[in-house]
């Protein structure tokens, strides 16, 4: 049974407030499919409105790809929603040579738990947009280091063939707290690619205060069933344990391939093994702790 959850991965937007350019892109696919039927507002009530046998108790906004003039712009709407979300995942450039200006401006917002800036999303996508150089810039080390310092977390998307390069960097930050974004990015579903990702996945729970959400997991299981997950969600709390493991939506995203109730209900019968406790450790604690939110009983 499915207890009560945090849904520690999700994204909002309200067109008219901040520029978003890649939904307002028509006819560009991106590394995650054809992005046309999201592109449209996407506010609290809509994402609420999801499910009605499955309402998060809390819930986590993760940054999304607004313009980035517009990065405080995103902060400052997300904090004037009165509910959710209750905590705000923003975007900071942490190679800026003003960085620490730009995490103080975005602290003032105190629904502000962390950043994200994206260093993988899928091996062509990035040779296109360059994020990737992120893991060879010392000045973003640096960046993390500040964020470090600051006492946010930071949210880490990646593909599974970067992880030696996000070690490095990582392994000079040790008390970052990290949340390892949509499991590591499983892209290659061979038992070949699996393997690699699960040895890179292990590497990185090395490190004590980093953590992995179950999320986005639509965007490798496109079509069928995500129970074909099950090998991706049991390796996952192998190598994290339940405890260091957290379950998110990323919607209206995986929304193109499967509504709220099929992903929600595709976690519960994913992580069937688990006793009662450690349910409520991935649903709800691991989130909680990480992301510093009210208690939810």
């Amino acid at each position: 049974m499915l207890p009560k959850f945090v849904d520690a991965h999700h994204h909002l937007w309200e067109l008219e407030a901040v520029h978003y350019p890649w939904l307002m892109a028509k006819g560009e696919r991106r590394f995650f499919g054809d992005p046309t039927p999201i592109q449209k507002n996407y506010l609290p009530e809509d994402f609420l409105a999801e499910s009605p046998r499955h309402r998060p108790v809390a819930s986590v906004h993760i940054q999304v790809g607004a313009a980035e003039d517009q990065a405080l712009r995103e902060t400052e709407w997300l904090a004037s929603l009165p509910d959710f979300p209750q905590a705000i995942v923003a975007f900071c450039d942490l190679a800026a040579p003003d960085v620490a200006e730009q995490l103080a401006v975005q602290q003032a917002f105190p629904r502000v738990r962390g950043v994200r800036q994206i260093v993988g999303r899928h091996i062509d996508e990035d040779r296109l947009h360059g994020s990737n150089t992120l893991l060879d810039s010392s000045a973003w080390v640096e960046g993390l280091r500040q964020l470090a310092a600051a006492g946010l977390s930071f949210d880490l998307q990646m593909i599974p063939n970067q992880m030696p390069a996000v070690l490095r960097a990582l392994e000079q930050v040790p008390e970052l707290p990290v949340a390892l974004c949509h499991a590591g990015s499983p892209w290659d579903l061979s038992p070949t690619g699996l393997a690699g990702w699960k040895e890179g996945l292990t590497q990185l729970a090395a490190l004590p205060n980093t953590v992995c959400k179950l999320s986005g997991l639509s965007m490798f299981k496109r079509d069928g069933t995500l129970d074909d997950l099950q090998p991706v969600v049991d390796s996952v709390l192998e190598v994290f344990t339940p405890a260091r493991v957290m379950a998110g939506s990323n919607f209206p995203v995986d929304k193109l391939y499967h509504d709220y109730a099929t992903v929600w209900d595709a976690y519960d019968r994913l992580t069937a093994g688990l006793n009662g406790a450690e349910k409520t450790a991935v649903f709800r604690d691991c989130a909680i702790n990480f992301y510093r939110l009210s208690r939810v009983d």
